[in-house]
């Protein structure tokens, strides 16, 4: 006999769902199927167990009712199924942004990103990414892969709703948008947890088939760590938490690596740091293991140094620095592995600054008003 456990009959689900199904009296049973409208989604083999489970994308599926079917299979007959059905129902980024927010437009912004003049002809003014990218909520934490085609970013709908509210709203988390012909495409959420259990990711970070990202969930060293991800053809599949060493000892914080991905830079605020919070380095030897963490003091102040992205071949490391109070980007330039004085490229609220393999710059901008954060836009300045 089949008993589902999970998700529970005519329940609405959405995101990464984890179907579990109990199989007593299977003492010839081989493998266990499970299909979502009779398409087929895993085969389980037997096991010493009765609980078998298998993961479903829902956000892959359209909105409505959805029929879910285990069967169990032996070498001779089928030993029994059981279906159920839920109801998909995504929830999506348009619908979660409060009726009374006003998209800030650069006409409408009253603080807006400069780019250093002296930058002036190797980047072009900064501008918003735009629709569907950007929307009247909270876009930040941009990340663009190598070949500037699949863009990454945090969103959440209302910069007034806390953290612990967030968990949630159903929408808050990492997005991915792909780029093809200069077009972006609608973005789509990363599910990084399994449906039902609550959890809150942000701070991400991709190298090669592997995305890092930081989270608030159980299984934590402490109240945020790093997480890693693999890619599993269309999603994001078996996270694991970085370790104790990353997230406890050396209290990494937002990170980037280089392309060998043996080398990580991070912020923290971890002792030994210069200012509040300072960028570190560490290097991972050919065993796997990481090195005692080393402050790069060229950069760092008594202030806040974070948010660090290093390029592919480590020449030049990005940061966001706070000045009395407001994020701006520098960049400092690695000569014959000493790091130069480090020279401000955008000021006026821009923070996280990313690259592509052409060295076209993604940033945030926040907008204020009445020294108020209203939202966040990714911005972009072109390589001339």
């Amino acid at each position: 006999a089949i008993t589902w456990h999970s998700p529970a009959a005519g329940s609405e689900v959405y995101g990464m769902v984890r179907l579990e199904v109990a199989v007593s009296d299977a003492d010839a049973l081989t493998d266990i199927t499970f299909s979502v409208d009779d398409v087929p989604l895993a085969s389980i083999p037997a096991a010493d167990r009765e609980g078998y489970t298998a993961e479903w994308l829902a956000a892959n599926w359209p909105d409505g009712e959805h029929t879910l079917l285990a069967v169990a299979h032996s070498d001779a007959d089928d030993l029994g199924q059981a279906a159920i059905t839920v109801t998909v129902n995504t929830p999506t980024r348009a619908n979660s942004i409060p009726a009374d927010a006003v998209k800030i437009t650069p006409a409408t912004d009253q603080i807006p990103p400069l780019l250093n003049p002296a930058f002036a002809n190797i980047w072009e003014n900064p501008v918003p990414l735009g629709a569907p990218v950007n929307t009247a909520g909270l876009e930040d934490s941009a990340f663009i892969s190598p070949d500037g085609s699949t863009l990454y970013f945090f969103f959440t709908p209302d910069y007034d709703v806390p953290p612990d509210q967030q968990l949630f709203d159903g929408v808050t988390g990492i997005y991915r948008a792909e780029r093809t012909n200069g077009t972006w495409s609608e973005p789509e959420r990363v599910y990084l947890n399994t449906f039902g259990q609550e959890s809150l990711e942000g701070a991400h970070t991709l190298l090669g088939d592997r995305l890092w990202f930081g989270s608030i969930r159980q299984g934590n060293y402490g109240e945020i760590d790093m997480w890693i991800a693999e890619w599993q053809g269309d999603h994001w599949a078996n996270w694991t938490n970085a370790g104790e060493l990353l997230n406890g000892e050396y209290d990494i914080g937002e990170l980037d690596f280089t392309g060998d991905g043996r080398t990580m830079v991070f912020d923290s605020s971890r002792a030994g740091g210069l200012g509040q919070k300072d960028i570190w380095i560490t290097y991972q030897d050919p065993d796997g293991a990481w090195s005692a963490p080393e402050n790069i003091a060229a950069v760092n102040t008594s202030e806040i140094e974070g948010w660090p992205y290093i390029t592919p071949d480590g020449s030049e490391l990005w940061f966001t620095r706070y000045d009395q109070g407001v994020p701006v980007i520098y960049r400092t330039l690695n000569v014959n592995g000493v790091w130069q004085p480090p020279e401000l490229i955008v000021s006026q609220f821009a923070g996280e600054p990313a690259l592509d393999s052409a060295s076209n710059l993604y940033f945030i901008h926040h907008y204020i008003q009445n020294s108020t954060v209203i939202e966040a836009d990714i911005y972009f300045a072109a390589r001339k």
